[in-house]
């Protein structure tokens, strides 16, 4: 398991110290997806850039869900999104489970046809929260809403991770 791990935090940590702005549009399209054998949130756990992610879906009790549900999308915040999040914004959302579970699920796409790097205008896709995200290519890279995601996704067992460079927020 330890090298599963150390693969998973290597190939999400590539992915993202990669960035999105190195490459254009065709290019960062055209990128290939890395493999990792476990779930979403196996490869989470394993990715120490995404610690803060994994001890929100634990508080809000998804790791279960997000560990079993398939064809899944997932745009993960990073730990420097959350901490970008002004803090009276973070304690609001970390001190309701029920604000925190809206939060996550918006971060959640029900498949995994949803590939923010192929769209050079804007197309929008529900999420698990219920409310759309909105994909397009602006500022030299791939965007869910306004946060930049990497070139590279992880294919995992039960969908696809998506590194975010900023926390999604529903509107409420």
């Amino acid at each position: 398991m330890k090298l599963k791990a150390l693969i998973a935090a290597t190939t999400l940590a590539l992915g993202f110290a990669s960035g999105t702005k190195a490459q254009g549009f065709a290019d960062c399209a055209a990128t290939g997806n890395a493999s990792f054998d476990g779930t979403v949130v196996d490869a989470a756990i394993a990715t120490p850039e995404l610690s803060t992610l994994v001890n929100a879906v634990v508080a809000a009790g998804l790791a279960d869900a997000l560990a079993t549900t398939d064809n899944i999308t997932v745009f993960a915040p990073t730990n420097d999104a959350f901490a970008a999040l002004p803090e009276p914004v973070l304690n609001a959302v970390l001190a309701s489970p029920d604000l925190l579970s809206a939060v996550l699920t918006y971060h959640v796409v029900p498949t995994t046809n949803a590939d923010p790097r192929k769209y050079f205008t804007v197309s929008r896709r529900p999420t698990l929260q219920g409310q759309n995200v909105y994909f397009a290519w602006s500022d030299g890279a791939a965007r869910v809403n306004n946060a930049a995601v990497t070139c590279q996704g992880v294919e995992v067992d039960n969908g696809v991770v998506y590194l975010i460079d900023s926390v999604l927020l529903p509107n409420l």
